[in-house]
């Protein structure tokens, strides 16, 4: 069986001189029923409050289109670079980055 060929939509996409780009080392996701709610942090060593920087809203499409992305990006960085390491879960680093996070409250829809 044949696939359907699809047409690909090229979008020009302009970043402006003035955008601040933020450092993240932080995600913290959440959602509603019909929205994807990603806040980016930033989270020191020995910090315990961590400050939300940038909030992202998605649809579940548009959320799961942007995990086949970064999975795609992934891919190629380890493909060019090699393979990214992760934490052991014994990592007291990982574990005061990536357990002990309260998410804050969804937006009212």
């Amino acid at each position: 069986m044949k696939t359907p060929h699809r047409r690909q939509m090229k979008v020009n996409i302009e970043v402006p001189p003035e955008l601040d780009a933020i450092y993240a080392n932080f995600a913290l996701i959440t959602h509603t029923a019909s929205e994807i709610i990603i806040d980016f942090a930033r989270v020191l060593p020995n910090t315990p409050k961590a400050k939300v920087h940038a909030r992202i809203i998605n649809t579940p499409m548009h959320a799961k289109l942007l995990l086949r992305a970064l999975r795609d990006n992934l891919e190629k960085y380890e493909a060019q670079f090699g393979e990214i390491k992760l934490p052991d879960e014994g990592d007291a680093l990982a574990q005061q980055f990536f357990s002990a996070a309260k998410p804050p409250h969804p937006p009212e829809s």
